[in-house]
């Protein structure tokens, strides 16, 4: 039954038993969609968190969930960010355009690991049945996060580089603008584009920035998908606090995986990487800003703003006295100036768009892992309002791809994949 059927306010109930309905209508075969139509594949981070709704009420689907993306992983240990099973032309980029020559066909770049941090939360409900899934994925786990800490940092750096926005999982954040601007977008390959038939363009990135996206996709074909190369030399390189921190929990997380299967080889590695994380959190704070910012890594510029991805140190296991108080200060400001946190964009900043993907909207997902960080670290009053707020703007709107911070209308895809996954983990009562 559709949330548009039942008769508002719903019940938690209601709300409970239609996001488990959500992730069932999305099932193919072994993987989840995000949502029919706009995104007909398999996408990285959203199967992860799609996992951990499944944990709720089938952990045996929410392994299978994990299991079947690392299906596609590429011998150089990089999980990409679409896997393609299918040739679907309601979609744009499609396989053909990526031409990344795997088998099954990917994308060629990747997106935030979540991965191991997921698993880690799977394996801890039950470790005894578990532990043999855990083994079989966990050289995979560590091949994919080898795979950043090598083709996706800079010589001489540490913070992680994504090469292409979409890498990022926020493809048109403010973020990269000044960085997209250096990418020379004549002779693409005319296109066109698909998602705007299924969702507003005005709540989708703009042709000026597709045109970029699909010249940093024909760069890396061009370059027959070689990672090193498009980092250290691509048009488009970007220090990302999102995956950063990301990446660095996940660390942590695969760390405890280790060693709970005797892997002591591994876990030294992972402390070699984790050895560079105070390091990576310097570069990236922004005393300007008063909060973590994205980074240019072709011109040392920071960026403009703060994203939500900003409050991720916590949940990255990273705590320096003398700048909290000032990105605790920062997040107050921020949550006090939106009805609904956390806007993936500073509401006060002449950039914000409280409707465009990326440039505004909140992210049931995003909060779900910054609230988690702050939770850690015993800023409890902000992390319940988090949640708080991702409850109420569910019960009042369904499960939407993401929402409009100031007035909480839903926007993007509808019963969308991930948003139901979090309600089922994390927002709704009955996890309480």
């Amino acid at each position: 039954m559709a949330l548009q059927e039942l008769e508002k306010p719903y019940s938690d109930a209601d709300l409970d038993q239609r996001a488990i309905a959500i992730l069932r209508e999305n099932e193919w075969g072994d993987y989840t969609l995000p949502t029919r139509g706009l995104y007909p594949y398999q996408w990285n981070w959203d199967s992860m968190f799609v996992a951990l709704g499944f944990s709720e009420f089938d952990l045996n689907r929410a392994w299978t969930e994990v299991e079947t993306l690392f299906e596609g992983q590429w011998n150089n240990g990089m999980a990409a960010h679409i896997v393609f099973r299918k040739d679907d032309p309601n979609y744009f980029p499609g396989p053909m355009v990526w031409g990344s020559g795997q088998n099954p066909p990917t994308s060629g770049c990747s997106q935030p690991p979540v991965a191991a941090t997921v698993v880690r939360d799977l394996y801890e409900k039950d470790p005894e049945n578990g532990r043999d899934r855990l083994k079989a994925l966990f050289p995979k786990l560590m091949a994919w996060h080898r795979w950043f800490h090598t083709k996706r940092v800079i010589s001489g750096g540490a913070a992680i580089a994504v090469t292409h926005p979409w890498e990022s999982g926020r493809d048109n954040s403010p973020d990269w603008d000044a960085a997209l601007e250096n990418v020379d977008p004549s002779g693409v390959t005319p296109y066109t584009r698909r998602d705007t038939g299924h969702v507003d363009a005005s709540m989708r990135p703009t042709n000026e920035e597709y045109d970029r996206y699909l010249k940093l996709v024909e760069y890396g074909r061009d370059t027959g998908w070689d990672h090193a190369q498009i980092t250290r030399e691509g048009p488009f390189a970007v220090a990302d606090p999102g995956v950063t921190f990301i990446l660095m929990r996940a660390d942590r997380d695969l760390k405890a995986l280790a060693k709970a299967i005797g892997a002591e080889d591994s876990a030294h590695e992972i402390d070699t990487w984790l050895y560079h994380a105070e390091e990576s959190a310097d570069f990236l704070w922004s005393e300007a800003l008063g909060a973590y910012a994205a980074r240019d890594l072709r011109t040392g510029a920071h960026a403009v703003g703060v994203s939500s991805v900003a409050f991720l140190s916590y949940y990255a296991g990273i705590a320096v006295p003398r700048r909290d108080a000032k990105l605790q200060a920062t997040l107050r400001r921020i949550l006090d100036s939106s009805t609904y946190s956390i806007p993936s964009f500073d509401p006060e900043h002449p950039r914000f768009d409280s409707k465009r993907y990326w440039r505004g909207p909140v992210w049931a997902i995003i909060n779900y892992i910054v609230a988690r960080g702050l939770a850690e670290y015993g800023f409890e009053r902000e992390a319940t309002r988090i949640r708080m707020d991702t409850r109420s703007v569910i019960r009042e709107s369904g499960f939407y791809e993401y929402f409009d911070p100031i007035v909480g209308t839903g926007a993007g895809g509808n019963q969308f994949a991930w948003t139901a996954a979090i309600w089922l983990a994390w927002a709704s009562p009955m996890t309480d």
